[in-house]
């Protein structure tokens, strides 16, 4: 006898990737008036569209959300502990840390500053080789990069929540160790979710204690940096650069001191695009349904209390 087919809506916009993904997990597409089990979102800035289905359709025991960092859900208080919540957190994990990657290495390499130039100039440039490296957060974007800079032997001291060893890691601290993990490394790279705990995060005593010499990479969420202190630690050479590809407030307004400064390079939160993601959401989409029918924890799941 063939297995029941789980039914799982799709909402607020309907894609026939995101159906073919479900049904390749073993699901079956429906409407919301047809009793879902679970629910892939599609909008990540709908959040009170959000809020407005799941009350009306308090069966819905599964939400897949379509982005890894989810704090605007969290800030409007939709999680709770009745349904199974998932993230895209993890999935887009190999291009982000590639983006890290290539802003490091333009850092490093002063292409800001060339890129901008219409003379010779002086020649100046930094190795990443052998080179120490700090990444602040320990998931899976952390863990993608970790990879990517084993060529070139940096010395790689992860701050997050756990001192649990990551793998290809030199060390591994907690936050409460952060200012510790700052002063000496090349390159202080950000990963980790945007929280209450975590605003803020990188202010002006942090980059006090940043080399000179180092750059600020953050690929993560504009909020857990200080922008004013930065523009300031910018401006002054307190450190070497900032390489951007989130900002706060974002979009980052035309006018505003970071786009003048020569020694910041801005990408417009392109680590991810649709393009590179959609696969890579599809393929969990698909994961987690089977998980779901075959009772197996799902991946990516969101902490209610966490917030991420």
């Amino acid at each position: 006898m063939e297995q029941t087919r789980i039914p799982v809506a799709v909402a607020p916009e309907k894609a026939a990737w995101v159906t073919d993904a479900i049904r390749r997990g073993g699901g079956e597409p429906v409407e919301l008036d047809q009793d879902p089990a679970g629910l892939v979102w599609t909008d990540p800035g709908a959040v009170a569209e959000l809020r407005d289905v799941l009350r009306a359709h308090p069966r819905i025991s599964w939400v897949q959300l379509p982005m890894a960092g989810v704090e605007r859900m969290a800030e409007a208080g939709v999680f709770d502990r009745q349904r199974q919540w998932t993230s895209a957190k993890g999935s887009y994990a190999e291009p982000v840390a590639e983006h890290a990657l290539a802003l490091l290495l333009a850092g490093l390499r002063h292409l800001p500053e060339r890129a901008r130039a219409r003379s010779w100039g002086e020649p100046a440039a930094r190795t990443l080789f052998g080179q120490p490296v700090t990444i602040v957060g320990g998931g899976g974007i952390s863990a993608a990069l970790v990879r990517l800079l084993e060529p070139f032997r940096t010395r790689i001291t992860v701050v997050r929540r756990s001192a649990e060893p990551v793998p290809g890691a030199a060390s591994t601290v907690t936050t409460g160790h952060l200012h510790e993990a700052l002063p000496g490394a090349q390159a202080v790279v950000l990963t980790l979710a945007l929280t209450p705990q975590t605003r803020g995060l990188i202010g002006q005593k942090e980059l006090e204690l940043m080399n000179q010499q180092a750059w600020l990479v953050n690929i993560a969420r504009g909020g857990l940096v200080d922008t004013e202190a930065l523009v300031r630690a910018l401006r002054s050479h307190q450190i070497a650069g900032a390489a951007l590809d989130v900002t706060d407030p974002e979009p980052l307004p035309e006018g505003h001191p970071l786009w003048d400064l020569p020694n910041c390079l801005i990408t417009p939160h392109t680590a991810d695009t649709e393009q590179m993601t959609q696969p890579l959401l599809a393929a969990r989409i698909t994961g987690n349904v089977q998980r779901l029918i075959n009772g197996q924890e799902l991946e990516g799941r969101v902490d209610p209390d966490l917030g991420y």
